[in-house]
């Protein structure tokens, strides 16, 4: 495991402030994903405060519930009373609400974030710098059947070596036992195992390195008794039959989680390896590398063979068996949707609210994989029985971090097309929906493309759209990053340069007709398949304001644009059965797109004999038009605030006199 200590760097957090290392090593930690993942582990410091009336108390800055240790930052470490907590870790039992209480109530800043549940047993370490992760390689090892045995050969008498039990009191409880006549000065670290380890110092830097030696003795140890094809690695190219499965799976575990949700199919070589192995169903349902991932990932996943519905089906009555067998009448069960499935000989199938927790699992899996690949080579891949996972995935203080989160957004777990996306309405309708919460499949033939988007929601694909083949295999990509398609916003389009009629070039005409209208059939054409099996599902056509009222010197756009329209209304006659709404938007003088260049806009204002200013707000309301009100427009019509409607023409066009 690499030290990431940069002595220049941590002079550089440490001048004059007491959480500068605290803060610059906690981010050392939390930059390597194989000791902790997405807001696991927790570190510590002990330092000192001046309350109301001058006086200095002794307290311990712990990480706050919900940080994450690769960004926390010092307002992450709340100031807990150390002398409190050292009494809470006398008391012969604390019940995880009052635990809480008690800790809110030992803060000294009372707008500080929530402290870890850990904080008794930081408290009760008595060393200035404590970190704790959950290293892969020392949770690998005691998820074996002689694990317990094998970690005190690696680490002798100077780390103790814990057996499991629920985090919280009862942990700081079992450390207090563990070490009363313990010499501090002899332990370097302590392993909980199927959970993680802790090291301690009092100087930084010190407690670092121990964290980073430790986990590289037990890296040593799986490296010797492991080989590289330990590790199962296979290749696999999805297909169109395989998108549309992923599209139809996708909707029935919605059903099953209530809401909106995104999916993935993971098929790199790792992920591929492992649902290709003979007993893979069996061990994907073993359990997880460490309990704490239970809340993100649940306690065991879904096998899917040839079809996955019916592996959906077979895993909600096993989770519900699951539920049945290990709850009390304090539990409400949650929802019945896996978070990863292993698809055999295709890799696996990842499930989420939304893009972030859709990371969370993938991260957490690719993970897990590996680690009971090890597991196996050690003997057998051992996890906790299911009922301390129950415990885990159902203890209240877990579950309020869930419930903490922020509101869903509108188009939370949705995914939506946008052709013509690199700029103008494009661009706009993908920073609105990304506002929103969707996932985005941002489609254009720009270069630039590729430096519009750095969101990891938007999966940014250089497409021509006028050709059937490039469409098809966008969309696939996007199926497999998201799982579906709901939404469809067809926008791509160009403005032609002014020509009449008498001298009208037959290339400008047809690439107009190429662009303007049929890219839009071939994007609707594609995407039905998709939509068929989409929440919500819904088209919204970007037209233009020459459909009723078109001008001189455009016959190419106007006719192009004018079809186009025809086309969507016949698409929402034809669609409606299915429940996929179709409306179109008739913008007028947005000068914000790639469509209006100087040299057209300029052009169109001489036509008119206006100046480009006064071209510019040539409408009803004297107002320029903007991409984002059109995007405000198209999600307006995305969104189910009109799911009543369909076959709709809506101007955004600042109210124009020859249309009115």
């Amino acid at each position: 495991m690499k030290n990431r200590w940069n002595q220049t760097e941590a002079d550089s957090h440490s001048a004059g402030e007491q959480l500068g290392l605290r803060v610059y090593s906690s981010h050392l930690l939390g930059q390597d994903a194989d000791l902790v993942l997405h807001g696991g582990g927790n570190t510590s410091v002990k330092g000192t405060l001046l309350n109301a009336f001058g006086d200095t108390e002794q307290v311990l800055f712990v990480k706050g519930s919900g940080w994450d240790l690769r960004t926390i930052e010092a307002p992450g470490f709340p100031p807990v009373k150390l002398d409190t907590l050292l009494r809470l870790g006398e008391l012969p039992a604390l019940s995880d609400s009052e635990m809480m209480r008690q800790l809110r109530l030992a803060l000294l800043d009372p707008t500080a974030p929530t402290p870890s549940v850990e904080a008794i047993l930081h408290a009760l370490i008595p060393h200035k710098y404590v970190d704790h992760s959950h290293a892969d390689a020392v949770v690998t090892i005691s998820n074996s059947p002689d694990g317990d045995r094998v970690l005190r050969e690696i680490y002798g008498a100077e780390v103790l070596i814990l057996p499991y039990v629920m985090p919280g009191f009862i942990l700081a409880q079992q450390v207090r036992a563990a070490t009363k006549n313990a010499n501090w000065d002899e332990i370097r670290g302590i392993v909980l195992l199927h959970h993680g380890i802790f090291t301690f110092h009092e100087d930084a830097k010190t407690s670092y390195d121990t964290m980073i030696e430790l986990v590289s003795k037990a890296e040593a140890y799986l490296a010797e008794a492991t080989s590289p094809q330990t590790i199962a690695r296979s290749d696999y190219q999805p297909n169109a039959a395989d998108c549309l499965q992923l599209s139809k799976l996708r909707q029935a575990a919605a059903a099953l989680f209530a809401a909106p949700m995104l999916l993935t199919l993971d098929n790199s070589p790792e992920a591929v390896g492992f649902a290709s192995r003979a007993n893979c169903d069996e061990l994907a349902t073993r359990g997880p590398l460490t309990p704490d991932h239970c809340i993100h990932t649940k306690a065991f996943a879904a096998v899917f063979e040839a079809d996955p519905i019916a592996g959906l089906q077979a895993f909600t009555a096993s989770y519900q068996a699951y539920f049945d067998d290990h709850a009390d009448g304090s539990h409400q069960c949650l929802d019945l949707m896996p978070r990863f499935a292993v698809w055999r000989d295709k890799g696996m199938v990842l499930l989420a609210a939304n893009q972030k927790r859709l990371q969370i699992v993938k991260d957490i899996c690719r993970h897990t994989i590996k680690a009971i690949q090890w597991g196996e080579a050690l003997g057998g891949w051992q996890a906790l029985p299911r009922q301390d996972l129950f415990d885990v995935e159902y203890w209240e203080l877990e579950q309020a971090k869930l419930k903490s989160s922020a509101t869903r957004g509108e188009f939370e777990g949705k995914v939506v097309v946008v052709s013509g996306a690199a700029s103008g309405i494009g661009r706009a309708c993908v920073c609105r929906f990304l506002d929103q919460g969707a996932a985005v499949l941002a489609l254009d033939i720009a270069d630039s493309l590729d430096d519009e988007f750095s969101s990891p929601a938007v999966l940014s694909v250089k497409c021509d759209v006028t050709q059937a083949d490039a469409i098809a295999c966008a969309l696939q990509q996007g199926v497999l990053r998201f799982g579906g398609i709901d939404m469809l916003v067809s926008n791509a389009g160009n403005f032609p340069r002014s020509q009449y009629l008498e001298d009208m070039d037959d290339d400008e005409w047809e690439k107009s007709m190429a662009l303007n209208l049929g890219s839009h059939m071939k994007l609707i054409r594609a995407c039905l398949p998709y939509l068929k099996h989409g929440l919500d599902p819904s088209i919204v056509i970007v037209a233009s304001k020459n459909v009723p009222a078109p001008g001189p010197g455009a016959a190419a756009y106007s006719a192009a644009k004018a079809g186009l329209t025809q086309l969507a209304r016949v698409a929402a006659l034809e669609l409606g059965e299915a429940g996929i709404r179709v409306n179109v938007l008739h913008p007028n003088a947005v000068y914000d797109t790639a469509i209006w260049t100087d040299e057209v806009l300029s052009e169109r204002a001489a036509h008119y004999h206006l100046s480009v200013e006064e071209y510019r707000t040539s409408n009803i309301l004297k107002t320029e038009v903007k991409s984002t009100d059109v995007a405000r427009a198209v999600t307006l019509f995305a969104g189910t605030t009109l799911a009543k409607t369909t076959g709709a023409q809506l101007a955004v066009d600042g109210g124009n006199e020859r249309v009115i």
